[in-house]
């Protein structure tokens, strides 16, 4: 039977990350929360109760996933408003993050209670820390569409993203994504695959598309398992960035000297600050 707390005092609604894989990859808080909590809302109740059991908590588990958040809601708003503590877990990682909990989230935020942070593990951060790509800017896809139509469009879509590029992907679908990301992207893009992250066959396929594709067909196990993948950002060409600059140093010249404007467009397009520098210079002897 489910605990209340005090009527009148709202409980605490606590996001909690848990282990992508190897389970000792969990903060003392969240072991400290998830067993002090008078409910936990998992994604799956079957497979958290492993994590649970791993380190003797028994507190009582509700389900909460994709075909059932919304009827969830209510329930779980109501005993929240009673003074129930709450905590809600995805399978691996941070909730939310191609994940159930934004519903509940937003009700929470809504009912006038503030969601507790408790971070931990994610995916995305763990494949970022190894890629051996740029991670000042990125962009997370999550998911591609099921569909080769649509997953198309979508790469289509990105084909000219400057940042980072970061996408989740499953066993059945790694080698068609990727071949369509080689077509599209071009052989020579730079990429980095995760397999496993922190499991025991945890595998990192790097290389340009072409090279990890031709690595991953030959490795028997690439089929298998949870992927991550991370592709270099579309570089533009110098001509692209110069031209791009002078654009942009037309504008600020009407509004700033020459030296600020020059900083300010080299940073905006990626172009030589000299290089703008003397275009400004020149703009001006006219």
């Amino acid at each position: 039977m489910i605990k209340t707390g005090k009527t009148g005092t709202p409980g605490k609604l606590y996001v909690v990350a848990t282990p992508i894989g190897n389970l000792e990859d969990i903060t003392n808080r969240a072991l400290e929360i998830l067993a002090s909590v008078d409910l936990i809302a998992a994604e799956d109740t079957r497979h958290s109760r492993t994590l649970l059991q791993n380190y003797g908590i028994n507190t009582e588990m509700i389900s909460l996933h994709e075909h059932n958040e919304a009827s969830r809601i209510g329930k779980i708003l109501g005993l929240l408003q009673q003074g129930s503590s709450v905590a809600l877990i995805s399978d691996a990682g941070t909730p939310l993050i191609s994940d159930p909990g934004f519903r509940l989230v937003l009700a929470a935020h809504k009912a006038g209670i503030k969601p507790v942070p408790v971070p931990g593990p994610s995916a995305i951060s763990t494949m970022l820390s190894v890629a051996g790509q740029p991670v000042e800017k990125f962009c997370f896809e999550g998911f591609l569409s099921s569909k080769p139509a649509g997953r198309r469009k979508q790469l289509h879509a990105l084909s000219s993203e400057a940042r980072t590029l970061v996408f989740y992907e499953s066993s059945h679908r790694i080698h068609d994504s990727l071949q369509d990301m080689r077509k599209i992207f071009g052989s020579s893009r730079c990429c980095t695959v995760g397999r496993e992250l922190t499991k025991r066959f945890e595998s990192l396929y790097r290389g340009t598309l072409a090279e990890v594709l031709l690595e991953m067909e030959q490795d028997m196990n690439s089929r298998r398992g949870e992927f991550v993948i991370v592709i270099a950002g579309a570089e533009d060409s110098p001509d692209e960035s110069v031209e791009r600059g002078r654009l942009i140093m037309d504008v600020l010249l009407t509004e700033l000297s020459v030296s600020q404007a020059a900083s300010l467009a080299a940073r905006i397009s990626g172009s030589r600050k000299k290089t703008l520098y003397e275009y400004g210079l020149s703009k001006n002897l006219k």
